[in-house]
């Protein structure tokens, strides 16, 4: 008898999805990373039955995209096998899905030679508040997940009431892309969503992402600011992530 997959049906009622919205941004993963798939209700139905076992490797990337999480931490059985290669298509890397932690790089190899940002990172942005005449500072823990050039980000849920994503490309050491937070509804901004661009350059040693984030604000007018992802594990299992899902020190 199958076993329900309980942990992505969570995962997708915390993001807000009925079943057909979920399979909607499964595709839509797909298109935007250049490999389409067919994901629709009833898929989405099989998976969190159990009556799918595991995802094809098409399948377990868009969740990956659209989730923020690693395949191994929604719930699935069986272990998924998911091709990266530098274009973003399949190729010769072999990556497993099994939970294990993505090793740290020998002595004298930096994380950027190994050409995966894959992990947990630390955000830290920096902005002003207008209307209180001062200056503030929003940190999260984040997942990075990176499928050939391209970065999905999403930030753990315990390390801000604000939860944060971003869709980035890599391309050398320059980073560019898109972020998006929504605010806490009991916060200040009371629940309103930002968004806008970001761009950042990798150092060499693949341990820090620094540059500036550019958007609006509630006048209207552009504003920008310094951001920073500072690298802090390169694992993604299960133990990491919670290890991370608190708020960071100050």
């Amino acid at each position: 008898m199958a076993t329900p997959n309980s942990t992505l049906r969570a995962v997708r009622l915390g993001l807000l999805m009925s079943q057909d919205d979920f399979a909607r941004a499964v595709r839509d993963a797909g298109t935007r990373t250049g490999q389409p798939n067919d994901a629709n209700k009833r898929l989405v139905q099989r998976w969190e039955s159990g009556t799918t076992g595991a995802p094809r490797p098409v399948y377990a990337r868009a969740l990956e995209t659209v989730t923020g999480l690693p395949i191994e931490s929604l719930g699935f059985a069986a272990t998924v096998t998911v091709r990266i290669s530098g274009d973003g298509h399949g190729g010769h890397d072999m990556q497993p899905a099994t939970g294990q932690p993505i090793p740290a790089p020998p002595k004298g190899e930096t994380q950027t030679s190994r050409s995966n940002h894959s992990g947990v990172w630390l955000s830290r942005y920096e902005y002003f508040s207008s209307g209180r005449d001062a200056a503030f500072v929003g940190q999260h823990y984040v997942v990075v997940l990176q499928h050939g050039n391209r970065l999905t980000v999403r930030s753990l849920p315990g390390s801000s009431d604000s939860p944060l994503t971003m869709d980035l490309e890599i391309d050398g050491h320059v980073v560019t892309g898109t972020w998006t937070e929504q605010t806490a509804n009991e916060g200040y901004y009371r629940g309103a969503r930002y968004h806008g661009a970001i761009q950042l350059l990798a150092e060499p040693t693949g341990r820090r992402m620094t540059g500036k984030w550019v958007g609006f604000g509630k006048e209207f007018d552009v504003n920008t600011g310094p951001w920073q992802l500072v690298f802090q594990d390169a694992s993604t299992n299960k133990a990491t992530l919670a290890a991370y899902n608190k708020r960071p020190d100050a």
